[in-house]
């Protein structure tokens, strides 16, 4: 292959229907050269760079004729690359990638927001699906035409009866008020001379339908509505068909549909040809919000078979797919006429071999003491005809299991289907090792992302399905290292800035309408939380480090800015009422402590006391919040290095050390432990939190290691971090000399522990370490992804895999294995933006053998045991060393986990 390859224009590999008038563009240098010294780029609108000097292949702006809406154009790159043996060489032209502009400005569209006939809104979960149509006719077949559609609500279109596109949930989650997707689609093929019909089915959604733990409704609206507009050109001239008043709407076949309770279907109302249409309602709906994508589409990524079909003594039939995923199951065999199926989806069997939902039930707040439903159960209603298939695209499930409750015939596996609904995100990295049980971990942890990158980075797919900020930034690193979430954190990160509020908090949860729509005081209270809110700094920053791109830093600059101003006069204007009333004056680095509001702290430490979100209101989480306020202010300071902020950076860095100093001065104590003096002894997550930030000076990390490990085996050699420190605990004891310990921890196979996890069977990770106890009963979600972090060990460590200080983009990578726990082989790729690295390594007879491939544009460092570091280039290279002893630990000078 001698040409560049994985073009992008804006981080998409499918331009369609974008609405950046001065689109970027990205490509891969070819294989088997040392770096790419020029580019020359052309478009098929006349734009051509000619021979530019430089390496740059990410992000180069567009700077052909002006785009306006509906514009096309092909882009292609050729490359000059300097070879191995220092010559310079010319590649091929790339494929070239079409790109499509959208409708850019309010005044390109002639049509109107519409909507159902309602004047009773049913109750949430009740509210059935309307169909908007409108048939109208064509002289001749198109020459081409396009379809741009969106909507308050989930909208799937059809021309002629035939479904338009593959996306699915469109338009997809968001925070409308400020921001809504448009989908842009090709129909030309659909459309004939003559009659056609256009038809909407037009459901609740986020916009309207019941969401999340507190299961709100109504967020953004009471009413939904659709907005599209066919344009349709044949002999030079083009015919407009928009949404107007002359739309016709009716009831469907859809009894209800919800995301959160499920979708019910009647397939007689269909067939009984007596629904009645009536003229559609004009909608107030914005012209200003609509934009186009920024992430790849949602879409069915896989289909699952069942693994097996059991029919129970009561009747009901469960099928297991053998994988917990979120979607829904497409369903063939509905039985006769008349006959009712339901469908109860899980991630769990009761004692009765039955789905249960018990776990998942959230509190109903309006009802103090009790449980609202689980929800996620689907229904239709057979007519009896041949080949009728019921497949619930309007809603969506977490689950495993599916309890098929009313049908008489035995299914067989070709009679249901689970379909895996996900953002569609290209896999970038692989991990595979000789242990079986790391394997299937690094399994469960990529499937529990993948069942959770529906639209936005959610925190599971069936309780809550909330994209919750916290999570997100735990995760981000190492969900960046396995698929390219480049434009998927773009498009989210645009929510969270829509989101802040005006004092600078960041929402705890995005795409989210606000704290005074919610259902429960805990919802408005807890938001701007450390660890939740600063989000907004650590995610920008890793997907930087991850693609060299600066664009999503500037992008994001004045909202860090804000938030960390919320922090700062925070601290400055406020003390803890248990400080003040220790110490009437304070002291001179109170000002950098910051110790009062709500903080969800280390949140679900194991062993630890139950969250009381209340309480957290007045205690003093002082010890984690400032930690964070150091971490947040240092990583500002390299991020305004980037954009060329010196005085800013010079500033931040400032800041970020006298929070450092204040939190040692009030954190560290005499003997060299760290402590809050709450919990006798310390907490293994503030040992690591003060490695993994650096909040301790160097010669205090000796003893700070120390004390993480007694407090490790004084649990049994068991992990003792709540939500926030886990990600960083096997780390931090790597870099400290402890690498023994933190191999035994990821080994270690009883509560509680990662291992445990696997040992009992589980395909996605859980939320509680003990999510199925080992009487077998569960408890919360089993599919919450944020634990599943610490492969991102396997990753770095075990395979060796990283990048130097100082890089982004992975210009420049450390491959140091570091084996433990009696590995014999292990290895790892990554495609960055330079190009596939891959690092392969095996131990025989006491010799470590590795193979490493470097990509064009690429520098290594390699670090090997007893051997002299070294450094080389692209290529694929062999090196041999003697294998470490099983208990060696070392001291070698490693890039912590913090930036």
């Amino acid at each position: 292959m001698t040409h560049p390859t994985r073009l992008r224009t804006e981080n998409l590999s499918e331009a369609f229907g974008i609405t950046q008038t001065t689109p970027r563009f990205s490509w891969t240098p070819p294989p088997g050269t040392v770096r790419q010294t020029a580019y020359r780029l052309t478009a098929s609108n006349g734009w051509d760079t000619g021979r530019v000097d430089s390496g740059t292949h990410v992000s180069v702006p567009y700077g052909g004729p002006a785009l306006g809406s509906r514009d096309r154009f092909d882009w292609t790159v050729r490359t000059w690359d300097q070879a191995p043996d220092g010559t310079e060489t010319t590649s091929d032209w790339a494929e070239p990638m079409p790109v499509e502009l959208g409708l850019l400005h309010p005044a390109d569209w002639s049509a109107r927001w519409i909507g159902p006939y309602e004047p009773v809104v049913p109750a949430p979960g009740e509210r059935p699906g309307y169909a908007l149509h409108r048939d109208f006719t064509l002289d001749a077949a198109p020459d081409s035409a396009r379809a741009y559609a969106t909507a308050h609500g989930i909208y799937e279109l059809f021309i002629n009866g035939r479904r338009v596109g593959d996306q699915q949930l469109t338009p997809g989650s968001t925070s409308y008020h400020s921001t809504l997707q448009v989908q842009a689609f090709d129909i030309a093929p659909l459309l004939r001379a003559g009659a056609n019909t256009v038809r909407a089915v037009l459901t609740d959604g986020w916009f309207r339908g019941s969401f999340g733990f507190t299961r709100d409704a109504d967020m953004f609206g009471t009413h939904t509505a659709f907005l599209a507009q066919l344009e349709i050109e044949s002999g030079g001239a083009r015919t407009v068909i928009g949404t107007d008043g002359s739309w016709l709407a009716s009831t469907t076949e859809i009894l209800a549909a919800d995301l959160m309770e499920g979708q019910r279907v009647d397939f007689r109302e269909a067939a009984s040809g007596t629904r009645e249409a009536r003229p559609v309602v004009l909608r107030d709906g914005s012209f200003t919000t609509l934009t186009g994508p920024v992430a790849p589409p949602t879409r069915i990524v896989e289909e699952l078979v069942p693994a097996s079909i059991t029919r129970l003594g009561n009747g009901n039939q469960v099928v297991d797919l053998g994988q917990n995923i979120n979607g829904w199951v497409r369903l063939s065999r509905l039985g006769s006429a008349g006959t009712e199926v339901t469908l109860v989806y899980g991630e769990a069997l009761g004692p009765d071999g039955d789905v249960t939902q018990d776990h998942l039930r959230p509190i109903d707040f309006k009802n103090p003491g009790q449980f609202r439903g689980a929800g996620q159960v689907d229904s239709v209603v057979s007519v009896g005809a041949p080949g009728q298939v019921f497949e619930p695209r309007h809603t969506a499930h977490g689950f495993r299991y599916v309890s098929v409750r009313g049908l008489a015939g035995d299914l067989l596996p070709t009679d249901i289907v689970g379909c895996m609904v996900q953002t569609d995100l290209e896999r970038v990295g692989t991990f595979s090792c000789s242990d079986d049980r790391l394997n299937k971990l690094h399994n469960i942890v990529e499937w529990s992302f993948r069942d959770n990158a529906c639209e936005v980075p959610t925190d599971c797919p069936q309780r809550e399905k909330a994209g919750w900020t916290g999570d997100w930034q735990l995760f981000v690193p190492t969900a960046a290292y396995l698929f390219d979430v480049t434009g998927f954190s773009r498009k989210w990160l645009n929510d969270v800035r829509a989101d802040q509020w005006d004092n600078g908090i960041v929402a705890n949860i995005s795409p989210s309408p606000g704290p005074d729509v919610t259902g429960a005081e805990f919802m408005a209270f807890t938001n701007g939380s450390s660890g939740w809110a600063d989000a907004i700094v650590m995610v920008p920053w890793e997907i930087y480090l991850a693609t060299g791109d600066a664009g999503i830093l500037a992008e994001n600059w004045e909202a860090m800015n804000r938030w960390l101003g919320f922090v700062r006069s925070t601290a400055e204007g406020n003390r803890h009422p248990a400080r003040a009333a220790a110490r009437a004056t304070p002291a001179p680095h109170e000002q950098y402590l910051w110790d009062t509001g709500f903080h969800f702290g280390e949140w679900m430490e194991p062993g630890g006391p139950a969250p009381d979100l209340f309480a957290s209101r007045s205690a003093d989480n002082g010890i984690v919040a400032t930690a964070y306020y150091r971490h947040t202010s240092a990583i500002m300071a390299r991020v305004a290095a980037v954009l060329g902020l010196d005085e800013e950076a010079r500033e931040l860095a400032e800041l970020s050390e006298n929070v450092r100093r204040a939190w040692q001065q009030e954190y560290l104590q005499a003997d060299g432990t760290v402590s809050d003096k709450t919990v006798d002894g310390g907490t293994q997550a503030n040992c690591v939190r003060a490695l993994a930030f650096d909040l301790v000076p160097g010669d205090a990390r000796p003893a700070v290691t120390r004390q993480l490990a007694e407090l490790v085996g004084a649990a049994g050699t068991h992990l003792g971090t709540g939500f926030l420190a886990t990600p960083y605990l096997l780390p931090a004891l790597a870099d400290n000399g402890r690498l023994d310990l933190a191999y035994e921890l990821l080994m270690q196979d009883s509560e509680p522990s990662w291992l445990v996890m696997v040992d009992r069977g589980a395909t996605t990770m859980w939320e509680a370490w003990d999510g199925v106890g080992a009487d077998g009963t569960v408890r919360q979600s089993l599919n919450h992804y944020s634990k599943g972090a610490v492969v991102s060990f396997l990753h770095r460590y075990t395979a060796g895999l990283r990048q130097a200080p100082g890089s982004a983009g992975w210009e420049q990578i450390i491959i140091e294995p570091r084996p433990g726990a009696g590995l014999a082989s292990a290895s790892t790729s990554h495609l960055g933006p330079q190009g596939l690295i891959e690092i392969d390594w095996t131990i025989d007879d006491g010799v470590l053998a590795l193979t490493a491939t470097v990509p064009s544009g690429t520098t290594a460092e390699l670090r090997l045991p007893g051997e002299p570091a070294a450094v080389v280039g692209p290529g694929t290279h062999s090196f041999v060393a003697a294998a470490p002893a099983a208990s060696a630990e070392t001291t070698t000078d490693l890039a912590r986990s913090a930036p």
